[in-house]
């Protein structure tokens, strides 16, 4: 298994902008389409957007996320990112990174994830 490593959460105003790092080891982002996901306090963890291993084909989970979050792939530096602008108080979450599961199994252990917090 790869090793992941989350930053670049914090807390942020509504309508405030973070970009969050995941930089991987041990895999490389190169060989797998990968994903952000999310989980909020008493809730599941979600998929937020994924991203295929070449960069053609991004997803996002709903609407909303589609118009304000983007997901970046940087092969070169085995770094996924993910550009968070407009953010809502629905947004607070602890945010992860890892091989998109819907086309495979989890390449890569978890995290320890990076904490959103969006006040309104």
């Amino acid at each position: 298994q790869g090793q992941l490593d989350e930053s670049g959460g914090g807390l942020v105003q509504a309508g405030g902008s973070l970009r969050l790092s995941c930089a991987a080891s041990g895999r490389n982002i190169s060989d797998y389409n990968m994903a952000w996901y999310r989980q909020a306090p008493g809730k599941e963890r979600e998929i937020v957007a994924s991203i295929s291993w070449s960069g053609a084909n991004i997803n996002y989970a709903t609407y909303s996320v589609k118009h304000r979050f983007t997901i970046i792939r940087d092969n070169d530096k085995n770094t996924l990112y993910l550009q968070m602008n407009s953010l809502e108080p629905e947004d607070t979450a602890m945010y992860y990174c890892n091989s998109d599961h819907r086309s495979g199994p989890y390449y890569y252990d978890w995290g320890p994830g990076t904490q959103v917090t969006v006040s309104s």
